[in-house]
């Protein structure tokens, strides 16, 4: 049985509404945790992000048993149901436009973690006060791949994300051993947008979660003033 302590904030900064989703699960042997991030431009984001997360979440629930017998297999397989979900959701309520989500999820099981991630919500893994993984955005400037036309416009541009007409691009890493005192921080890009790796790493590396999440999401708040967009977080060690 891995022990670990766990703590999750969502705040909806200076939007109308709140389009983050997160949450967590468990068995005895095994432990999900997922955050969405509903996109704006296209409509009802907090919908998409609130399916992808039942989705997974009742998916795990049926499957582990008290543990998954393919980590991997069920990631990638439940983010696709997530996403046909969404689908399914846009046809069943005639929408022209399907609502629109980002993703990313690990699972903790036999002292490992694996994670699957889809468009820029983030999974960082802390390790002795230091970084050491995160997660790639799947945007054309972190893919260093900047279309012509967008390089003055929108850097930040998604090519994925679940509740798109084509099929979510998706990365999985792991299952990779855990260490005693390891923390992993998975946040939505109203954080990491305004705070940066360095700040993020400094306050969640040393600071219980418990501390270190709230304060993370204050500070992002802070420092993005009234135009801040929805700052979610939830992180565990």
């Amino acid at each position: 049985m891995m022990k670990f302590s766990v703590f999750q904030v969502s705040r909806r900064g200076g939007r109308p509404n709140n389009e983050d989703r997160m949450g967590y699960c468990y068995t005895r042997d095994a432990a999900l945790f997922v955050l969405a991030d509903g996109m704006g431009g296209h409509p009802q984001g907090e919908v998409a992000a609130q399916l992808a997360l039942q989705t997974i979440s009742v998916l795990f629930q049926r499957q582990a048993h008290p543990a998954l017998d393919d980590v991997q297999q069920f990631l990638s397989s439940s983010l696709l149901a997530a996403h046909h979900q969404i689908l399914r959701y846009a046809a069943a309520n005639g929408m022209d436009d399907s609502p629109r989500t980002t993703l990313v999820a690990a699972v903790l099981q036999k002292g490992c973690v694996t994670w699957v991630h889809c468009g820029d919500s983030r999974l960082y893994w802390l390790r002795g006060g230091a970084l050491l993984q995160r997660t790639r955005d799947h945007t054309y400037l972190e893919m260093g791949q900047v279309p012509p036309g967008l390089q003055r416009t929108n850097r930040n541009l998604l090519f994925t994300c679940l509740g798109s007409p084509t099929k979510p691009i998706y990365d999985l890493a792991g299952p990779l051993p855990l260490e005693q005192g390891d923390r992993l921080l998975l946040c939505s890009d109203g954080l990491w947008g305004t705070l940066g790796d360095e700040d993020i790493t400094r306050q969640a590396a040393h600071l219980p979660v418990s501390e270190a999440v709230p304060g993370l999401v204050e500070a992002a708040l802070r420092k993005a003033g009234s135009h801040s967009d929805n700052v979610t977080a939830v992180a565990l060690e």
